[in-house]
């Protein structure tokens, strides 16, 4: 209950993302109706995928991934920015991720798509406008990164990934789910970007 009172619609979200993802690992149905597939979206059929898509997982590893980054720091952002103020960027994040999607495989019958990602990614480069100097630490690297220097390579590894990878990650959502958080936030909370220069400056 402390959660829910404190951080109500990071929450919600996290729960029923992990409830609606865990229902789908065992009734397969629901990937058909849920998942994003952008030729169909170009052509004004299953608009509801855009948010629905970012409600499941394609396996357990992608949802604890995604889960764990959300909870590391959605709780935290959402208290620092406000609960209406999180709740549009998590909703901005996953929606506008989806649309560069949509136009970059509108073409492409045999594509899908589908997690949280992009929204994740919002919340993860809000965060790091907050605290620049938070330590992230990367599977199998022993040390913490700070998190303005993780945001950098992040993007510069999205868009190499967007380019050259064939691991069938949609790295093209999370560069502008990333993209997303850093717009939103600079335009909603003031004073953000003199407070980020600031923390740079300080060293904290």
């Amino acid at each position: 209950m402390e959660y829910l009172n404190a951080t109500p619609v990071a929450s919600i979200i996290f729960l029923f993302t992990v409830v609606t993802s865990l229902y789908a690992f065992y009734d397969h149905g629901i990937y058909g109706k849920f998942m994003l597939h952008p030729y169909s979206v170009s052509k004004g059929k299953h608009i509801f995928t855009i948010i629905t898509s970012g409600l499941i997982h394609a396996d357990w590893m992608h949802l604890f991934f995604n889960m764990f980054t959300f909870y590391a720091f959605a709780f935290t952002l959402e208290k620092m920015m406000g609960s209406w103020q999180f709740g549009l960027l998590y909703f901005f994040g996953l929606v506008l991720s989806d649309i560069t999607t949509i136009f970059k495989n509108k073409d492409n019958y045999h594509y899908h798509s589908l997690g949280a990602s992009g929204a994740i990614s919002a919340v993860l480069f809000s965060y790091i406008l907050f605290n620049p100097w938070s330590g992230i630490r990367i599977l199998f690297i022993p040390f913490d990164i700070p998190a303005f220097v993780f945001g950098g390579l992040y993007l510069v590894y999205c868009m190499y990934a967007s380019k050259n990878s064939r691991d069938n990650i949609n790295h093209d959502a999370h560069f502008f789910g990333a993209l997303t958080g850093l717009i939103f936030t600079v335009i909603f909370v003031q004073g953000i970007v003199p407070h980020f220069i600031s923390a740079l400056a300080n060293g904290k």
